[in-house]
This record gives structure tokens, sequence and C-alpha cells, in this order.
């Protein structure tokens, strides 16, 4: 398996949540996870910050769903999950639902920092 970057959100306590469990979950090391916030982004920083972004080892920078599906591959217990995001219905299904939640995100953004406080 290769290793894989991923940019995030940290200065969002929704996204703090995620890449803590995340980072749980990525016993093995192979995720580098990269705080946009506090880093040079290789595209624009609000572009990172909008979406989530990924990149495995030797291949182009992704987002939304197909940057989850790259982080889950390197996982383990996930990475059935990310390989069955390859094939593009699959993908596409689960692009479907990242754009909803785009959507519902501030909200549940502000829930989180409320309930970390």
């Amino acid at each position: 398996m290769n290793r894989v970057t991923v940019w995030h959100d940290g200065a969002c306590p929704l996204c703090q949540r995620e890449i803590a469990l995340m980072r749980w979950l990525d016993r093995r090391g192979r995720i580098d996870f990269v705080d946009a916030t506090a880093a040079i982004c290789p595209v624009d920083q609000a572009a990172m910050l909008a979406r989530f972004h990924a990149r495995e080892e030797g291949g182009p920078i992704v987002s939304g769903a197909a940057a989850f599906a790259a982080m889950w591959r390197a996982i383990p217990l996930l990475r059935p999950l990310g390989l069955a995001a390859r094939h593009p219905a699959l993908l596409a299904l689960l692009e479907r639902l990242y754009l909803r939640f785009l959507r519902v995100r501030p909200g549940l953004q502000r829930w989180a920092g409320r309930a970390a406080a």
C-alpha cells in the first residue's frame, strides 16, 4: 500500500474529530495528515479548505469522495470500501452524498464547536 497525504481543515471542529478517528484507525502510519490552514498547499488554500483533498503516493491530488476513498484504501479496516469506490458508479454515488454533506457542513461545524466547548 502506498502512502497517502490528506489535507484537512485544522480549524474545523468537525474535521478535527474525523481526523482524530482516522489517525487512530491508521495504526500502520500510512497517512500524512496536513492541516491546510497552517501549511503551504499544493493548490489554492481556499479550494483545499472547501473540499477534502488527498493524494496517493505518485498519483494526482483528488478531492471529495475520491479523496475519502484514497484515505480509506490506506486503512486496513476501511480498505474494502476504498477499493469498492474505484467502481465509477459507486464513486459517483459517494460524490453525490458528499455534495449533500457539504450543504449541511456549516451547521454540523457549529454543533461540533459547541459540543467541544
